[in-house]
């Protein structure tokens, strides 16, 4: 079935409305204009109807992107590319249009930028495959995909369910509109910039081809984004299967696998969205795998911590316990179906030392260290002893004196929270 007109739709009321508290929703920063999200509400009442009649003639020019340089965990760099508010606005409201046609076409082992699909249901997937038995795990990584995507793949893709040209032509050239990057002007020619709402559903539509191939060739598989692993029994058929979807997917989707990052492992090598997978060990479980935080997700947090318990960050203690609580809320959500009580304990020891420590330099000298250590309940010659220590400010914080006064009670009065009891808490509610 072909859908025509849905320029009608897109530009509805409702719709629109709908684009719009999305758009307000994410924030997000400006995009080559300038305009802040902040602004947008006031131009569209200022110049909604020449935008629209615009859009409707098929006579809207998208503005460039917005190249802005992020760097990766793993020392390499993101390109994001930042569309105005207003070309925000419009691919959100083409998003919410399309991926109604799309979404029930798509894999039900595809979890990424979907509606009601999310990152714990693949890594379940994927714990699920290696129980049973598939332990020769394919982790493709395709190179640079977002910059690679094939403009003529994607437009002949849309054009099997769409026939309206406007709208057609309105999505090539959202593919098509320039890079400005440090100041200068660049055409592109193929790739959809991460950064604008329509990007994630083009990149689903597109690899849902290999989704359905790999559906064809009976293989299990769990796909994000565009992140794909392959779960088989043996390593000969591992091998045998990369090889083919290689030239699957430069043949047909004219997209190049990264040879560097993508390899044939046992669970205990796999990684997965910022987990990993380690062996139960326990009696009548062999051969079992659970999901656990991997190595280098607990470095990224620690360097996150260590930023905000920072001693010479120029915060107040109370914003300091704000952003750590809320950094902490946000980490132990998307990491809860893994396992790592104990090493949230020792996580919660190490933040609370740094804590004791930023406590320690706040009191600046001896005197108000002094004064603070009396106030804690020390004794006269305790406080003296300390507050005129030639020990380390760090530690000083790691010694019992700290420990006993400013203790993990008083720590919890100015708002702090551990991971661990989060952790427990956030487990509890689970079972």
């Amino acid at each position: 079935m072909k859908y025509g007109d849905l320029m009608a739709t897109i530009l509805s009321g409702d719709n629109l409305r709908v684009a719009f508290t999305q758009v307000v929703a994410n924030r997000g920063s400006a995009g080559l204009d300038g305009m802040e999200v902040d602004e947008l509400g006031k131009y569209l009442s200022d110049h909604f109807g020449s935008l629209k009649q615009a859009l409707v003639s098929g006579s809207y020019v998208p503005q460039p992107v917005l190249r802005v340089e992020i760097p990766k965990a793993n020392g390499g760099i993101r390109q994001l590319g930042i569309p105005t508010v207003i070309d925000r606005m419009i691919q959100q409201a083409i998003h919410q249009v399309l991926s109604q046609i799309w979404d029930p076409t798509f894999s039900e082992y595809s979890y990424g930028f979907r509606p009601e699909r999310n990152a714990a249901q693949a890594l379940a997937q994927a714990t699920n495959y290696i129980n049973a038995g598939y332990h020769h795990i394919i982790d493709l990584d395709l190179k640079s995909f977002f910059d690679k995507v094939d403009h003529d793949k994607i437009m002949g893709l849309l054009r099997r369910r769409i026939s309206d040209k406007i709208l057609l032509r309105l999505v090539r050239k959202y593919l098509q509109a320039g890079v400005v990057c440090n100041g200068h002007y660049s055409k592109r020619d193929q790739g959809t910039p991460q950064g604008g709402p329509l990007s994630p559903l083009l990149s689903n539509i597109l690899l849902t081809e290999l989704d359905n191939e790999l559906s064809t060739r009976g293989i299990r598989f769990v796909r994000y984004a565009d992140d794909c692993s392959m779960f088989l029994r043996s390593k000969r058929a591992a091998y045998r299967v990369l090889s083919n979807i290689t030239r699957f997917l430069k043949t047909k989707l004219k997209l190049e696998v990264n040879k560097e990052k993508t390899s044939v492992c046992r669970p205990v090598k796999f990684k997965l969205l910022g987990h990993c997978f380690t062996s139960t060990y326990k009696k009548g479980e062999r051969g079992k795998y659970r999901l656990s935080i991997s190595k280098r997700s607990w470095k990224r947090l620690k360097e996150k911590i260590k930023l905000i318990t920072k001693k010479t960050l120029p915060i107040s203690f109370v914003e300091r316990i704000e952003r750590l609580n809320w950094l902490m809320r946000g980490w132990v959500n998307y990491f809860k179906h893994a396992t790592g009580y104990e090493k949230f304990k020792y996580l919660d020891s190490w933040i609370r030392c740094r804590l004791r420590y930023c406590i320690w330099k706040a009191w600046k000298n001896p005197k108000r260290r002094y004064r603070a250590f009396r106030q804690l309940g020390l004794s006269h010659g305790k406080a003296r002893q300390f507050c005129y220590s030639r020990l380390g400010g760090w530690r000083i914080a790691c010694s019992p004196i700290m420990g006993t006064t400013v203790t993990e009670a008083r720590l919890k009065r100015r708002g702090y929270q551990s991971f661990s009891s989060y952790y427990h808490l956030v487990r509890s509610r689970m079972t």
